[in-house]
């Protein structure tokens, strides 16, 4: 399956007209990872008011936080008290339960969907520890709210509790690793199914599948979606005029914009870090070769001149590299290829094939599907200690996409005899799938911040 993934630029260059046409969305199944966080508690938020939101900002928090990996959020049934308040806090019963930080938070109902929302994160072991603590405040010795870790108050409508919820997890994910959280990202993906009319769609989501847009319909095969820098653009690969072609295309104008329809092969579109040019694969002159386009212009520059396929092109952070899967050594494994000598080194070695490279923290590692012993899974490679981790165990995994700020990877897999999209956070601790309700889902690509 992986290996026809590797060719799939290849063969879908003949594939058929398939038909349909379907809505569906994606639901998320955790599948392992819950208990093996940092303790935390999102306490359910106390409402003042008639019209009760459709959707609880602790239950969406608490998700959120737990998806990362990095969090154990304490169930509702074991919270030793409900606190509306800091001055409510019962520090040492949150401590005998070992959580380390809880948000508390307040909803008032202040209009015809006006919802005034506050919240504070608590430290719980600064608050265990001093609360009696004093410190200087002009000139003055005062109480100590260092225990507070982060409190604020905003104004939304009923239809921005969700946006909104994932705004406050960003906040306690960052205050509390010192990362900036990616909850309010976006995923890109294809959704296909052969029994509509339009088989084929390009669907824009949240992270967690929640919110689906469908920016294209069409009867003939999408793939490859890849977001520009700033979020504002989907590159992609379409047969909608039985010949691959790269568009661009803006999300929220819906414009298109055609930017290869070479002889042959155009496949796998990545942006460079800038957002000025296009790395791709082309067929034009032959073999399929890594090619880098300037966008404004539509100059070409040939980067890989093989015999063997080379293929799924992707940026170094500093634009200085373009790593990609080639079998020139017998076996599919990653490469890259220096832009300014021109000099290529083979990056991966461990294992029976490594394809779909992506780097993460800062270049500083490589996120990959991998197969050893036959299976196909994806992992990570720490490339200064060559140090491979093996992240998922489930079947035929492709397409890794990785959240902007490293935390989460998500990526095509096989659930019984469906594609589906799965998550696994960065440590491979946290596990879901995200199936949809009808049809197939695969080539997932996360955004950027937006």
């Amino acid at each position: 399956m992986i290996k026809s993934s590797f060719y799939r630029v290849i063969f879908t260059v003949f594939a058929l007209v398939l038909s349909g046409s379907a809505k569906a969305s994606l639901e998320i199944v955790i599948t392992g990872g819950l208990d093996s966080g940092r303790p935390v508690a999102i306490v359910p938020f106390t409402f003042n008011g008639a019209t009760v939101p459709s959707q609880r900002l602790d239950e969406i928090i608490s998700a959120d936080l737990m998806r990362s990996g990095k969090f154990s959020p304490l169930a509702s049934i074991k919270m030793p008290q409900r606190p509306a308040s800091a001055e409510q806090i019962d520090y040492a019963a949150w401590a005998r339960e070992g959580v380390e930080a809880i948000v508390i938070g307040k909803i008032t109902e202040t209009g015809i969907d006006r919802y005034t929302v506050s919240f504070e994160l608590i430290d719980i072991l600064k608050g265990s520890n001093g609360l009696n603590k004093q410190m200087l405040n002009a000139g003055k010795l005062v109480l100590s709210n260092d225990h507070i870790l982060d409190s604020r108050e905003t104004t939304i409508t009923g239809s921005q509790f969700r946006q909104y919820g994932h705004r406050i997890s960003d906040i306690v994910y960052e205050k509390l690793t010192g990362e900036r959280g990616a909850f309010l990202t976006k995923i890109a993906y294809v959704l296909v199914n052969n029994d509509n009319e339009f088989s084929h769609q390009l669907i824009v989501a949240d992270y967690d599948g929640a919110n689906e847009q469908v920016l294209l319909r069409s009867k003939e095969p999408l793939m490859s979606p890849s977001w520009s820098p700033d979020g504002t653009k989907l590159a992609y690969v379409t047969f909608e005029k039985r010949q691959a072609q790269i568009y661009i295309q803006d999300i929220y104008t819906g414009k298109r914009t055609m930017l290869s329809s070479s002889p042959g092969i155009n496949g796998a579109p990545a942006w460079s870090p800038d957002g000025k040019r296009m790395a791709m694969v082309l067929s034009k002159d032959g073999n399929p070769e890594i090619y880098v386009m300037d966008i404004a212009s539509r100059a070409l520059t040939r980067i890989t001149n093989h015999r063997a396929i080379d293929t799924e092109p992707t940026w170094s952070p500093d634009s200085k590299e373009i790593m990609f899967s080639s079998e020139r050594g017998g076996n599919p494994q990653l490469y890259s290829v220096n832009l300014l000598t021109n000099k290529t080194r083979r990056i991966t070695f461990e294992g029976e094939m490594n394809l779909a490279g992506s780097f993460t923290d800062g270049g500083k590692s490589i996120v990959m599907v991998n197969r050893t012993r036959g299976l196909y899974n994806i992992a990570k490679m720490d490339l200064q200690t060559r140090f491979l981790q093996v992240l998922t165990r489930t079947t035929l995994d492709e397409s890794p996409s990785v959240a902007p700020n490293g935390s989460m990877i998500i990526y095509s897999t096989m659930h019984g005899s469906t594609q589906v999209l799965a998550l696994v956070s960065m440590d491979g601790r946290f596990k879901a799938r995200l199936p949809a309700v009808e049809g197939a889902v695969k080539s997932p690509s996360w955004s950027p911040y937006l």
